[in-house]
């Protein structure tokens, strides 16, 4: 496994060692990896999210009117009082 030596600021550092503490994180190391899956997971969920939009944008735009799709929800087998 590869190491890393990262500087942070005083209150940083403080705010590791206290989850450290509490029983969080056995250690430095197992609360940075679990921020760089976190970030990893994020940016996928992100970049997921970027292309439905573009996928929306080139779609076109529908011919449905609101009411349509309202009424098209209505009858939906797994339709739902909301």
């Amino acid at each position: 496994m590869a190491s890393m030596n990262v500087s942070v600021p005083d209150p940083m550092r403080d705010w590791v060692q206290r989850r450290i503490d509490s029983g969080q994180y056995a250690s430095v190391s197992d609360y940075v990896r679990d921020l760089i899956r976190r970030d990893q997971t994020q940016a996928e969920e992100r970049q997921a999210l970027v292309e439905a939009l573009v996928q929306g944008e080139r779609s076109g735009v529908s011919k449905r009117t609101i009411p349509d799709i309202l009424a098209a929800m209505k009858t939906a087998p797994d339709a739902t009082d909301a």
